[in-house]
C-alpha cells in the first residue's frame, strides 16, 4: 500500500473521530495536473446523530425535525437519513433491581436473549426498529411530534447526499412543574470525550448527563466533576456502562456528596462511543439542555444572547495545566465593549471551574460574549458556558449557551417557526458577509434566501427569513461569503401564561464537506 493511500485513510479516519459516523469514497481520477499538494474538498457520504429521551413530565410534548440542506453535489445517490427509537430500551435502574428478580423471571430473560440471538441478522443498524422519522430529499425538513414521558432516545444514520450537513432538532414544551419550559437541543454525534462548563450539583437544581450509544456494543465512560476548589470526590463516576444501543440518564448529584452550583462535567469514553449532552434542571427557572463546549481554545466565543436577559452567568474551565487570565467582553450591536461586571480579568486556575455574573449584560440588544487572553496572559486553552435566564419573579425561564466555533462553510439549525424565532449573527474581529437560507416548510412554502452584513467586533439580530407560503416548521442554512470570521446561534422563543419561555441553539460548521489529497491514481479500489 503507498503512502497516498496511507493519506487517504488517514483523513478519513480522522473525520470519523471529529463527527461520529463520517466517511468519505475514494475521490475520482483527476488529471496528470493534480499533485498530491492539492487538496479536493469531497462531502462526507455518512454521518450519525443521537438525541437523548426528551423529559419524564407526562405534560411533555417533543417535537423532533430532521433536514439536509439543498446544493451538495458529488456525494452520489439515493441514501437515506432515518432517526428510530434505540433498540434497547432506557437505562436509568439499579444494577442490584437484577438481585431482586426471582429464578422464573431470570429464566424468562435468558430466553428472551437466546430469541434474539437466533433471530436473523438485521440488514443495517435500524433494521430492526421502525423509524420514526425518515428524511426524502434535500432542502425540505420533516418533523413529528410525541407527547408524554414515553419518548424514547433516538439513532440515526445518513448516507449519501443526506449526509452532508444533516441535522436533527429536538424540541419539547413542559408546561408545568420543576422541568416546566422550553428545552432544545441539536441532536449530537457520537463522540469520546465531552466537556460541559454550567453544570451543577447544588440542591436547586437537577443535572442529568445523557449517555447514548449507537452501536452494537456496549461503551464504558467516565464522568468526572470539577468545581471552584478542583476534581469533586467521587466513587461512582468510573466504568459506567451504556449497553449497546441504549441511553443512559446519570444524575450528577448521585456522583458526589459535595454541592456546587458551578460545575464543569467531563464525559470521556473507555470503550466505544456516545452522544453526551446535559439536561438541566431549577426550581424556579424551568430546565433546558446544555450542550457541550467548543474544543478548549485561547479564545472563545458565546453567541446568542437574548437582548432581554435578565441574569447572564459565564462559567470557565481550563482543562490543561496552566492557569487562564481572561479578558471578558460583550460584542453588541453598536460594537465590542468591557463590561462593568467583567472590569478585572477573570482569573481560572487550571483544573478548578471558575465563574462570573454578569447581571443584565446586554442592557436591552443581543449579544455575545467573547473571552481570551488579558493584556500579557499567556495563551491558555479553555472550556466555556454561559447560564442565561429571561423574567423576573415567579415568571423567569432559564437557558444555556456552550462556546462555539465559527461557521468556516455553512450550519444548519432545523425547526424554526413563522413567529419566535431569531438569529444572531457574530463578527468578533473583521466585518463579514453572510447568505441566510429559509428552506422550504415541512408542510410547504418555497425557500428564501437573504444576506447580511455583519460589522466587525458587533452582533446583528435578525428576525430570519420565513419561507413563501410557510406550512410548518423551516431550517436555516448559514453560509458565510466573505471576510472574517461568524459565530451564529438561533433563539425560539415561546410564551406561556406569562413566562418567557426560551432556548438558544449555536450553529458550529457542519463538517459536511472534507478535504481529502488529490492523486493521480484511481483509489475506487484500494490495493
Amino acid at each position: 500500500m503507498n503512502r497516498t493511500t496511507l493519506s487517504l485513510i488517514a483523513v478519513a479516519t480522522a473525520l470519523a473521530a471529529v463527527t461520529g459516523f463520517a466517511a468519505v469514497s475514494a475521490p475520482d481520477p483527476v488529471d496528470s495536473t493534480a499533485t498530491a499538494k492539492t487538496p479536493a474538498r469531497l462531502p462526507v457520504e455518512r454521518s450519525s446523530l443521537l438525541c437523548p429521551a426528551p423529559s419524564t413530565s407526562e405534560l411533555a410534548e417533543t417535537v423532533y425535525t430532521s433536514f439536509t440542506p439543498a446544493g451538495t453535489t458529488g456525494a452520489g445517490s439515493g441514501g437515506a437519513a432515518e432517526l428510530a427509537p434505540s433498540a434497547a430500551p432506557l437505562t436509568d435502574t439499579d444494577p442490584a433491581d437484577d438481585e431482586k428478580k426471582t429464578d422464573e423471571d431470570k429464566a424468562k430473560d435468558d430466553k428472551a436473549k437466546d430469541d434474539e440471538a437466533k433471530a436473523p441478522a438485521a440488514d443495517g443498524a435500524d433494521a430492526k426498529v421502525k423509524p420514526f422519522l425518515a428524511l426524502k430529499e434535500p432542502g425540505k425538513p420533516v418533523s413529528g411530534t410525541k407527547k408524554g414521558a414515553d419518548a424514547p432516545a433516538l439513532v440515526g444514520a445518513a448516507t449519501g447526499p443526506l449526509a452532508p450537513g444533516w441535522t436533527a432538532q429536538q424540541t419539547t414544551t413542559v408546561t408545568a412543574g420543576d422541568s416546566r419550559g422550553l428545552l432544545g437541543m441539536t441532536c449530537t454525534a457520537p463522540g469520546t470525550d465531552f466537556w460541559f462548563p454550567g453544570a451543577s450539583t447544588d440542591k436547586s437544581r437537577q443535572d442529568y448527563v445523557h449517555l447514548t450509544n449507537p452501536d452494537d456494543t456496549a461503551a464504558v465512560a467516565d464522568i468526572a466533576l470539577f468545581g471552584k476548589e478542583g476534581t469533586l470526590k467521587s466513587d461512582t463516576g468510573e466504568g459506567i456502562p451504556v449497553p449497546a444501543r441504549s441511553s443512559v440518564p446519570v444524575l450528577l448529584s448521585t456522583l458526589t456528596g459535595e454541592a456546587e452550583p458551578n460545575v464543569t462535567v467531563h464525559v470521556s469514553t473507555r470503550t466505544g462511543r456516545v452522544g453526551a449532552v446535559v439536561n438541566a434542571t431549577e426550581e424556579k427557572t424551568g430546565g433546558d439542555w446544555l450542550a457541550a463546549s467548543a474544543d478548549a481554545a485561547p479564545r472563545a466565543v458565546l453567541p446568542g444572547i437574548p437582548g432581554d436577559a435578565t441574569s447572564v452567568r459565564l462559567v470557565v474551565f481550563a482543562p490543561g495545566e496552566d492557569d487562564a487570565e481572561l479578558k471578558v467582553q460583550l460584542a453588541g450591536k453598536s460594537g465590542t465593549i468591557v463590561p462593568s461586571s467583567a472590569a478585572e480579568p477573570l482569573n481560572v486556575k487550571s483544573g478548578m471551574t471558575a465563574s462570573l455574573d454578569l447581571g443584565d449584560v446586554t442592557k436591552g440588544e443581543a449579544g455575545a460574549v467573547r473571552i481570551g487572553p488579558a493584556e500579557g496572559g499567556r495563551e491558555t486553552p479553555v472550556v466555556a458556558a454561559l447560564r442565561v435566564v429571561r423574567g423576573k419573579g415567579d415568571n423567569q425561564e432559564v437557558a444555556f449557551i456552550p462556546a462555539t466555533g465559527p461557521v468556516t462553510e455553512r450550519a444548519t439549525v432545523a425547526d424554526n417557526r413563522a413567529k419566535g424565532s431569531t438569529l444572531t449573527l457574530t463578527a468578533p474581529d473583521k466585518s463579514a458577509k453572510v447568505k441566510v437560507t429559509a428552506s422550504a416548510g415541512s408542510g410547504g412554502g418555497e425557500q428564501v434566501v437573504k444576506t447580511y452584513t455583519v460589522k466587525g467586533g458587533t452582533t446583528l439580530a435578525v428576525t430570519p427569513p420565513v419561507p413563501a407560503g410557510l406550512k410548518g416548521s423551516y431550517a436555516l442554512t448559514v453560509e458565510p461569503e466573505s471576510g472574517g470570521p461568524v459565530h451564529a446561534a438561533r433563539a425560539l422563543a415561546v410564551t406561556q401564561d406569562g413566562v418567557p419561555m426560551f432556548t438558544v441553539q449555536t450553529l458550529p460548521d457542519d463538517r459536511g464537506m472534507v478535504s481529502v489529497p488529490a492523486t493521480k491514481e484511481d483509489l475506487s479500489v484500494l490495493k
